[in-house]
Parts: C-alpha cells; structure tokens; sequence
C-alpha cells in the first residue's frame, strides 16, 4: 500500500477549522440596521398677530429641493451648539429676527423621505412674537396667514398646523398670551388677539373674567386715551407674568 493509502479522502475528511478570515469576517447589515450618521436641522416656527390674523414667518427659498416655495426658517446644527440654539441663529442670520417673547421646543421629524436630498432628522421649535413687535424682514421673507398659506417646502406645513394647536391648547390652559400681546392694552385689545390665535370668538366679559381670576392679570392704573366716539376711557392692564406657568391645567377657553 502506498504511503497515502492511510489518508481519508476529501469527501470525508473532518471540517477544516475557521481561518483568521473567516472568523473576522463581517457580515453585510440588513437595511433595517442603523448606518452612518443623519443630518439633523433645526426648524424655528414662528408665529404672530398680524392685522388682526394668526400669521408664521416665513422665507421664499432660492434653490432647490422646492425652489419658489415657502420655509420656515431652519438650517443644521454645527458641532457645538443644541438644537434651540441652532433655532435661534437661524432666526437671527436669516430674518434677523432676536425679539422672541416664548420659545419651546415642538417635536421631531424623521420621516425618511422629508428631504428628497438627504437624509434629514428635524427638531421644531415653537416661537411667538408680540403683536406691536413688528421687525423689519428681508425681500425674501413675510408674515403668512396660517389658514391661508402658500405652497410650502418639506413638511413645514403639517409643522405649522402642529405649532397653531400646540398654541391654541396653551392659550387655554396657561398664561401664555403673554407672548403675543403688547406690555399693556385694554381688554378689547387683548381679545382681538385672543380671536385671531385661538380662531373663534371669545367675550371680553368672560375673557377678563377668567384670566382675572387665574391671576394672570393686572390694572397697569392708566386709561387708554378717548376715542373720537367718546365714551368711558378704557382700563388698561398687563400681564403679572412674562414666563409661560400652567394656571389651570383642566381649562380650555371656548366661544
């Protein structure tokens, strides 16, 4: 028998044991796995009392994706600021808007397809702007009316509807009207801006009422000058606070 005749036949030898390469070897990720790092923007919705209607500022883009449509401002984050602080910016770069009376944090966006460019994770703010502050905006830029609004980049339309109910809810349960109204203005007043953000009517009797009794305001001592009808000149009032606080967490105020 020849010297080989002992060794088994490759058919039937044992397995050969995993080399370096196949032991280090990784396998391809399936495509519902995390890869790479998303671009993450933030979203600054902005709104306002104007001419007697609930309006958010917005900015005409020049490029593409939605070239000609409408934004609200936004950009990425840089490497050493938070998301709020990022709002912030934009809002100053862009519209040089710095005069925000309330700023909070609204929700995420991640749907894939958000931007058709790139993957882009958005973080949106909610910011409010008082009605006697009026900034000068650049070309490129306006006050939108939030019922009537014009064709909107990415997603940013369903965001301002998100912002308009958060605001509305608010209104109900907070002393939030704070950030929308003047430092001081007669209860007419105050109800007109009531009207257009919660967007139904609201008495003005019942309005000073409730947000009397909720300790939310306050008699500044002056009277607003006469109007040309004559008349009783009206009372003017102030908010107690300037910072958002709950006054009464089950309240909602209807027509």
């Amino acid at each position: 028998m020849s010297s080989n005749s002992s060794r088994p036949s490759s058919s039937d030898s044992a397995p050969l044991p995993p080399t370096a390469a196949a032991v280090t070897r990784v396998p391809s990720e399936p495509a519902d796995q995390p890869v790479g790092r998303f671009r993450h923007e933030a979203l600054a919705v902005v709104l306002r009392i104007t001419d007697g209607r609930l309006t958010v500022l917005g900015w005409q883009r020049g490029r593409d994706p939605f070239s000609g449509a409408w934004a609200v401002p936004s950009g990425p984050l840089t490497q050493t600021e938070t998301v709020g602080a990022a709002a912030t910016r934009y809002l100053a770069e862009r519209v040089d808007l710095t005069q925000i009376a309330h700023l909070e944090q609204l929700e995420t966006r991640s749907e894939p397809g958000r931007d058709p460019f790139d993957r882009t994770i958005a973080t949106a703010y909610l910011g409010l702007v008082p009605a006697d502050v009026d900034p000068r905006l650049p070309d490129n830029a306006a006050w939108l009316p939030t019922d009537d609004l014009p064709p909107m980049a990415f997603d940013h339309e369903s965001v301002i509807k998100s912002a308009v109910e958060r605001l509305r809810s608010k209104l109900s349960y907070t002393n939030l009207g704070f950030a929308l109204a003047p430092r001081e203005f007669t209860i007419s007043e105050l109800r007109q801006l009531y009207v257009a953000a919660l967007g139904h009517d609201v008495s003005a009797t019942n309005l000073q009422r409730v947000l009397t009794r909720r300790s939310q305001l306050e008699p500044t001592g002056s009277v607003s000058a006469s109007s040309r009808a004559g008349g009783r000149p009206a009372k003017r009032f102030r908010f107690v606070e300037r910072s958002m606080r709950v006054t009464d967490p089950f309240a909602a105020l209807r027509p």
